[in-house]
């Protein structure tokens, strides 16, 4: 199984990315996915933010998230899809997305994925307002997250 990892500039279609994980495979029983979404969360309201990248480093650290993922649980498909440029509040950010036989590998290996792209995929954010622009920070929560595996 190779993962789909994609970084892309342009909007992607989640139900055609699932559909395409479990195509011509009825051996899987479960899909799991999550869409991160630009939100507006700032005491400001966002603009727009900004998501940059260094993509040799990007696409080696998602390659080496997703391969850790499949070593640890008994997965048919992985796909990672995640944009970068200006994005607006309500656009698509980033998808992950397993395939197993079982919920349960994929519940759990999606949540393994996110948590290690989230924490450690080079991935740098600037938020907009109407009169600032401010990178965001990495938050503890975040690493926290990484303990539990």
């Amino acid at each position: 199984m190779t993962p789909k990892i994609i970084v892309c500039e342009e909007d992607f279609d989640v139900a055609a990315e699932l559909k395409a994980m479990s195509a011509d495979n009825h051996e899987i029983g479960a899909v799991v996915s999550f869409t991160g979404l630009v939100r507006d969360m700032a005491s400001e309201p966002i603009t727009s933010m900004t998501l940059e990248h260094y993509p040799p480093m990007t696409i080696s650290e998602l390659e080496r998230i997703t391969a850790d993922a499949a070593a640890r649980w008994p997965l048919d498909a992985i796909t990672v899809i995640h944009r970068f440029g200006e994005l607006f509040p309500g656009d698509q950010i980033v998808l992950v997305a397993t395939a197993s036989a079982h919920r349960e590998a994929a519940f759990e290996s999606a949540a393994y994925i996110m948590d290690f792209l989230k924490s450690n995929a080079p991935f740098w954010k600037k938020e907009k307002t109407s009169d600032s622009e401010n990178w965001v920070e990495a938050k503890d929560k975040d690493d926290d997250a990484l303990k539990m595996w």
